[in-house]
């Protein structure tokens, strides 16, 4: 069976721990996390880990199903690309003494839409927020002129494209009952 791209969205309560439970599940069935962001949520008191993996359709259903029966685990969905708005950021330390030789390097940031955060004698430090496609093409560009000094991107961070919160229909309904 043919892996796809699936990022989880789970909900939990904020306790200490969580987290290692949670990643324990993809270790047992040898499934790696290509990223992982972990922030409080629009609900007080919740927190929403956004993680990424590469897995089989049936696969991803056993590890949110398993991910879920963790107690303090509130609610846990995954999502193919198309289901949800996604997006990172990019952070480039660059040299700026290769900046100011080759004109090239500032087009190539200003075509990207990037933006220069600090310029000093040193370095320079470049942002880029949007699609995972984007912030590695601006860093494979950057590495080709030989002026990346430091280079990260973080997590991958995502809403659903429904008009609702999973977590917040969820909560109303367990109020309810």
């Amino acid at each position: 069976m043919e892996k796809k791209f699936y990022t989880l969205l789970v909900y939990s309560e904020n306790v200490a721990g969580i987290l290692n439970q949670v990643t324990a599940v993809f270790t047992r069935r040898q499934v790696n996390i290509e990223s992982l962001n972990v922030s409080a949520s629009s609900l007080e008191g919740i927190h929403k880990y956004t993680i990424t993996c590469w897995s089989t359709p049936e696969e991803i259903v056993k590890i949110t199903k398993q991910i879920e029966k963790k107690i303090d685990v509130i609610r846990a969905d995954y999502y193919t690309d198309d289901q949800i708005f996604i997006h990172e950021i990019g952070l480039y330390k660059i040299s700026t003494d290769v900046l100011l030789q080759n004109p090239e390097v500032s087009r190539t940031i200003r075509r990207h839409d990037a933006r220069m955060m600090e310029v000093n004698p040193t370095y320079s430090v470049v942002l880029l927020a949007g699609l995972t496609e984007d912030i590695t093409d601006l860093y494979e560009c950057l590495n080709a002129f030989d002026c990346v000094l430091q280079y990260t991107r973080s997590g991958r961070i995502a809403v659903t494209r429904s008009f609702e919160e999973p977590i917040s229909d969820y909560i109303k309904e367990q109020e309810r009952s």
